[in-house]
């Protein structure tokens, strides 16, 4: 008969390996931030009547994402030297470099517009494709940063789903403005 030490339930190992793999606040404020944006400028990028043009698009949300994660970083730098009335040093560089998963998480929705220059489809299903994705993992993150707070799986999964809301209004307005 194997020894209880040897036997683990999976419940007790999941919270242990989340918090382990716990995503740094500024990754999680900077890859939601950047999937709000995707799929907002994605949505209104995708105009009806208009020809489509999925590279510009694309461009234009890379574009956005690498201005608006230097700019927040900036801002960040702007803060901390009225805070602290020193010049600028590495560790403020750090701050706007810092913001890399904002422009990480566009990546997807740029890639699923250069999937339609390619010809794999057209731009209007890269544009739901890109809202679907990033719906989702917005759920994705919401409950998972909620799991690492430890909270159960109901609590998260309430989490993932108003965070999803958000996706959800981008899409339904999507729709409504088309």
């Amino acid at each position: 008969m194997p020894d209880r030490a040897d036997h683990v339930r999976p419940e007790s190992v999941a919270p242990r390996w989340i918090s382990r793999h716990r995503p740094p606040e500024q990754s999680l404020f900077s890859g939601i931030y950047g999937l709000v944006l995707a799929s907002a400028l994605v949505a209104a990028l995708d105009a009806t009547g208009e020809k489509a043009e999925p590279g510009p698009d694309a461009l234009w949300v890379l574009l956005t994402a690498l201005a608006s994660g230097a700019a927040h970083g900036y801002a960040h730098v702007i803060a901390q030297r009225a805070s602290a009335g020193r010049a600028a040093t590495t560790s403020r560089l750090r701050l706007v470099l810092a913001e890399w998963p904002l422009v990480a998480a566009v990546l997807p929705t740029v890639g699923m517009l250069l999937g339609a220059v390619a010809g794999w489809w057209a731009e209007a299903t890269a544009v739901d494709a890109a809202l679907l994705f990033n719906t989702v993992t917005l759920f994705g993150w919401g409950a998972w940063a909620a799991r690492t707070a430890g909270h159960g799986w109901p609590s998260s999964c309430r989490a993932g789903g108003l965070d999803m809301l958000i996706g959800l209004v981008i899409i339904i307005a999507n729709a409504l403005i088309k």
